[in-house]
């Protein structure tokens, strides 16, 4: 079990741990332990520097005598009222698989599943059209927790390319209400990234050459970013140096773009990976910023905690908001990355984070990722969780149902990514039910597919 203890100033604490790691207590003595998800007052007797590892045996000493049902507390009668410190959102993970719920703030995932934003460059001036709509009606009907819409700009010159979708003006918000609804109608959670391409944008769609637009081709622009340095490879194109006015501007695009709450998103992604602008601003390969904005961690970070703290006061407390992020590049300076993402990720939490979807830089070209390896960056996205105290994400080879599952019971991913199976297969969540044995797994699809998939599953198609 873990949860996460806040001292009465109201700063971020200790995560706090039940299981043989925490008091050496045997398996079936983790069970579920119910708690609200904002449980008032504090513990009784318990110094203010207390461990987590002791905070957990306290608990669990008074949780042992409860004679109710297993992983039950009496409303409030083993806990004590307030002492030292506040116990808030604690819940079972040592139990958990790729089917067992998820909570992050007053949303509840059906399971552990989630499919990724995954560009279609299919938009019009921002907007969307029908094949959004069916696409992601399809994916959400296939029985996946959550479904994030692809990256959707902030501005039009953060588009990665002229068919991107936006998210810059109240008019997007109408087609974009529609593709929420139709996630929600099928049981899924509705979320959204958004995002700023910086130096990788003004291309052309991958299938079209997946390169810079040319110069003189009216469908282009000037890139912007840091510091003016290229990509390089298929983006040749120099960017344009931010200036401080142009860094404001983008920090309350992003803010402006949290109107995805009027269109009845429930989760926000900020897109600050892959590359793209914010990812740039915090490595040293694309900042060489010598104001407050480049060179030491502290000042590579500053865009990216401003631009979370702008969307933080935007977008609703109550809901999750989260944000994809780089965290390693491979380009041997491995350690050293992931150190200062961790830091990072520290400061984003206190900047009121809810979840780390963990992935690659993709600064430069030149890295050896090693693709060949399942769920690759699961290890990396354990030691954030655990390091940093953020419920994390991850995908890039987490296809295999096995795989899938082992992550999420081995507490290294909290949700599990999954992307380019859902493409081939829309309800590839049914796959992952039954090759792991849930029971009834056909209903993982709405009941107008299920009951007749399960009805007549001895039947010949």
């Amino acid at each position: 079990m873990h949860g996460t203890i806040i001292s009465p100033n109201g700063q971020s604490g200790d995560r706090v741990r039940v299981g043989p790691a925490a008091g050496g207590l045997c398996s079936q003595d983790t069970m579920p332990l119910h708690l609200p998800s904002q449980m008032p007052g504090q513990i009784r007797g318990i110094p203010r520097n207390t461990s987590g590892s002791d905070l957990a045996r306290h608990i669990w000493g008074q949780r042992r005598h409860n004679t109710g049902p297993p992983g039950a507390l009496r409303p409030m009668t083993n806990i004590d009222p307030p002492a030292r410190f506040t116990l808030i959102h604690f819940k079972s993970t040592n139990m958990n698989n790729l089917f067992s719920s998820f909570s992050l703030k007053d949303v509840t995932l059906r399971n552990r599943i989630a499919v990724p934003p995954m560009c279609q460059y299919s938009a019009q001036d921002g907007f969307t059209t029908d094949w959004h709509q069916i696409h992601y009606a399809s994916l959400a009907r296939g029985g996946a927790g959550l479904v994030i819409v692809e990256a959707t700009a902030v501005s039009p010159e953060g588009r990665i390319t002229p068919d991107c979708l936006g998210l810059w003006s109240d008019e997007h918000v109408a087609g974009l209400a529609k593709i929420a609804a139709s996630i929600k109608a099928a049981g899924a959670v509705p979320g959204i990234q958004i995002a700023h391409a910086g130096r990788k944008a003004s291309a052309n769609r991958p299938w079209d050459g997946d390169d810079h637009i040319a110069d003189g081709d009216p469908r282009g622009w000037q890139p912007i970013a840091p510091s003016a340095i290229a990509y390089g490879e298929n983006l040749p194109k120099v960017p344009r140096a931010m200036t401080l006015e142009d860094i404001e501007r983008v920090k309350a695009d992003f803010a402006a773009a949290a109107r995805a709450r009027d269109a009845g998103f429930e989760w926000l992604e900020l897109h600050f990976a892959h590359g793209y602008l914010a990812q740039s601003f915090f490595s040293a390969h694309s900042n060489q910023r010598d104001d407050q904005y480049g060179g030491d961690l502290a000042g590579r970070s500053r865009f990216l905690l401003e631009t979370l703290a702008a969307v933080r006061d935007a977008w609703p407390q109550n809901l999750p908001l989260t944000a994809r992020f780089g965290v390693i590049e491979y380009d041997g300076r491995d350690e050293q990355t992931v150190a200062e993402s961790i830091e990072l990720a520290r400061n984003m939490r206190k900047g009121g984070l809810d979840m780390l979807n963990v992935s690659a830089n993709f600064v430069i070209p030149d890295t050896h990722i090693p693709w060949a390896t399942p769920a690759f960056l699961a290890p990396i996205a354990q030691r954030l969780r655990n390091e940093a105290g953020l419920p994390v994400a991850s995908a890039w080879g987490i296809d295999d149902p096995q795989v899938a599952n082992r992550v999420v019971q081995e507490e290294q991913l909290d949700l599990v990514m999954i992307g380019r199976a859902h493409l081939t297969d829309p309800h590839y969540p049914l796959v992952l039910a039954k090759t792991l044995g849930q029971p009834r797994p056909t209903w993982v699809l709405p009941a107008p597919y299920a009951h007749w998939l399960e009805r007549y599953r001895g039947a010949a198609a």
